[in-house]
């Protein structure tokens, strides 16, 4: 893995005979105005877990998730706090797939002097873990942990375990954040992947230590590479890597996720397995989010004098 129509058509309408007499039908009522959310169903992640990706396509944020990862998410931030991310390049890029980076060679071949990780493929649930589940397939459930799409063992299996916990892990939907690594398990270092669409066949094989929350658009828009491989001629480049609790007040964004203990978000599900019937995926769930502190776009070139 470190390698790793429209189509318009014009109707014409022939009118034969004389002009019809106009109606006094009631017109139909104005559409209804989107719902608001309320303050109190918005969750806001904690600087502290809150990673700041500036990139030459804009801004990212991910929410970092200690209880599933916490090696991973210690390696995230130790890293960003000593400027290791900043300049690196987005080196390999596979557009339905994901966009890898954290190597600085921009090989693929590199990674930071620590030691390589333990393998966090999976973590155990307790019943205060705050897991909102939204689909029960056959000895299971999938829902969310915080903004992480997720998939665990039932509730009523932890009465059978000594720790009263169950096994679970992150779901592979786009805008999850991945470790990279070699063939070996325990192998990831520096470089990590954000998803831009969904892929199952990662699941429990490579360990998930976040969740965009802002910028998915932005992850898509990082330029593809060429072949299978990925690898990209001329890459997009991370320009600053911070975590927000480390940006002077004046500069730290804040990013409003929709609590996922809310009435609102029960009303999202709701209407997200309805609208996709057996085709329902949990990945089909986007968490609305409210950014603030979003840094200006990137001024345009003006063209050279003539």
């Amino acid at each position: 893995m470190r390698n790793p129509a429209l189509i318009l058509s014009s109707l014409a309408v022939l009118l034969a005979g004389p002009v019809l007499a106009q109606t006094t039908e009631t017109p139909p009522p104005p559409p209804a105005p989107p719902a608001v959310t309320p303050p109190s169903e918005w969750r806001a992640v904690p600087p502290e877990n809150l990673m700041v990706i500036d990139t030459t396509k804009g801004r990212i944020m991910v929410e970092l998730i200690p209880e599933i990862a916490p090696l991973h998410v210690d390696r995230m931030r130790l890293l960003t706090r000593a400027g290791f991310f900043d300049g690196i390049v987005w080196h390999r890029v596979i557009d339905q797939f994901m966009a890898q980076t954290g190597d600085p060679l921009g090989t693929g071949e590199g990674q930071s002097a620590y030691p390589d990780l333990k393998a966090e493929f999976t973590f155990r649930r307790g019943p205060e873990m705050g897991f909102t589940p939204v689909a029960a397939p056959a000895g299971a459930q999938v829902g969310f942990l915080h903004s992480l799409p997720v998939q665990t063992q039932p509730d009523a299996v932890m009465a059978t375990t000594a720790d009263r916990k169950v096994h679970g892990w992150g779901l592979y939907c786009p805008g999850v954040a991945g470790m990279a690594r070699d063939d070996a398990p325990d192998s990831a270092n520096s470089q990590f992947f954000l998803m831009r669409q969904p892929y199952p066949s990662l699941d429990k094989r490579y360990s998930v230590w976040g969740m965009v929350v802002s910028g998915l658009d932005v992850v898509r828009s990082i330029k593809v590479g060429e072949g299978d491989g990925g690898m990209v001629t001329d890459p997009d480049r991370m320009t600053r890597v911070r975590i927000a609790a480390d940006l002077p007040e004046a500069e730290r964004p804040t990013a409003l996720v929709l609590d996922t203990a809310s009435p609102r978000f029960q009303a999202l599900a709701a209407e997200t397995r309805a609208a996709r019937g057996a085709d329902f995926s949990v990945c089909d769930i986007m968490l609305p989010a409210q950014v603030t502190g979003q840094p200006p776009a990137p001024p345009t070139q003006s063209p050279p004098a003539a």
